[in-house]
């Protein structure tokens, strides 16, 4: 792709935002695959479904096939889930299984990674079946996710989360107690990059998301940037006796925060529940955003909360497409951010930019 055009700006006051054709090239999207996707910790499943010594869980990264497995000493490991003698896919969905065994001509491999048996191989020359292994992948958990990173030089996870989990702790969250009360999917006809946009800053809340913007201070609003990640503090307005509000506390000492990890996963934290967002790219011109909220112990996401955070993400929805209509236009190439409050979309820009090979 043809990089000469533009040329990222650290200068907030005095940057523009990346072209329209970063949002509708299909060239684009190849290179993140490789660039962006390739070099960081993804979402690929929930960790609970890998739990027991045995488990698996099969799940993808930008195309790319992935592995988990809990191997029977329970060590976590992932691997490519792909078959090393015709490039099968070895497992879909998750399971327990005291070996992985391929679908298509029966080849085995341990949970471990080591190719264990293929039937009727005798007569291969130069065949070492003890160097025969399923390249390997750095995995970790946070709570109920399983995070996955194909590039060996990538720093660890805790480093790109950073303060995260000690602030969530602080507002109520217990990760260790989590587990999923619900999941909707949103097939979204714009770029992922559209939506990451809108997530990464407030400036849309007063137009836009008029129930949210009633709930939130907007006043003391704010985004901060960190080195793999941003976070939007949003202080929870008190009760003074208007109409109906999804929280009703009585002090101004209760906060809702919004975190987005680069490149395409955010966690929303409330006092009361946690939601994330995974966004996927389907094409240059389709996200798919997979939208889960997770409760504590026996309790239940209530169903109010579920149509709260739904009826903000079809405000979104229709920002986002219309935006992604736009950007097809001849007649617009780039914008400007603003310095109060477009920080968070400079700061999202600056990493791409980093990461596909700009300086």
């Amino acid at each position: 792709m043809d990089w000469s055009d533009f040329t990222f700006e650290p200068n907030l006051a005095r940057a523009s935002t990346i072209p329209a054709r970063w949002y509708t090239d299909p060239a684009m999207l190849a290179l993140e695959s490789r660039n962006v996707f390739g070099r960081t910790w993804q979402v690929v499943g929930r960790a609970d479904a890998v739990t027991a010594p045995g488990s698996y869980l099969a799940g993808e990264i930008a195309g790319e096939p992935i592995l988990v497995t809990r191997d029977r000493d329970g060590t976590l490991r992932a691997f490519s889930n792909v078959c090393r003698h015709r490039g099968s896919l070895l497992a879909e969905g998750s399971g327990v299984a005291p070996v992985i065994r391929c679908p298509y001509h029966a080849w085995t491999y341990t949970l471990d990674g080591r190719l264990h048996g293929q039937p009727e191989f005798e007569g291969v020359e130069n065949w070492d079946r003890s160097q025969i292994c399923l390249p390997q992948f750095r995995v970790e958990t946070w709570g109920p996710f399983v995070f996955v990173n194909q590039d060996p030089q990538a720093p660890p996870l805790a480093e790109v989360f950073g303060a995260i989990p000690r602030e969530a702790a602080e507002i109520g969250c217990r990760p260790g107690e989590l587990h999923l009360s619900a999941r909707r999917d949103y097939e979204i006809a714009c770029n992922w990059k559209v939506y990451v946009d809108n997530y990464v800053e407030g400036y849309h809340l007063p137009a836009a998301h008029p129930s949210l913007f009633r709930e939130l201070d907007y006043a003391l609003y704010r985004v901060e940037t960190f080195r793999y990640y941003s976070s939007q503090v949003a202080p929870i307005r008190p009760r003074t006796g208007e109409g109906a509000r999804r929280y009703e506390f009585a002090d101004s000492n209760n906060c809702a925060l919004y975190y987005w990890i680069f490149p395409n996963f955010m966690l929303n934290v409330y006092p009361d529940n946690m939601s994330s967002n995974l966004i996927l790219p389907l094409g240059p011109d389709r996200t798919l955003t997979i939208f889960e909220w997770f409760s504590y112990g026996d309790a239940e996401v209530a169903q109010a909360t579920i149509d709260f955070s739904d009826e903000i993400q079809q405000e979104d929805i229709r920002i986002c497409e219309s935006v992604q209509r736009g950007l097809h236009s001849r007649s617009y190439s780039q914008g400007r951010y603003s310095v109060k409050r477009e920080n968070g979309v400079h700061h999202f820009h600056g990493l791409l930019a980093e990461f596909l090979g700009r300086p």
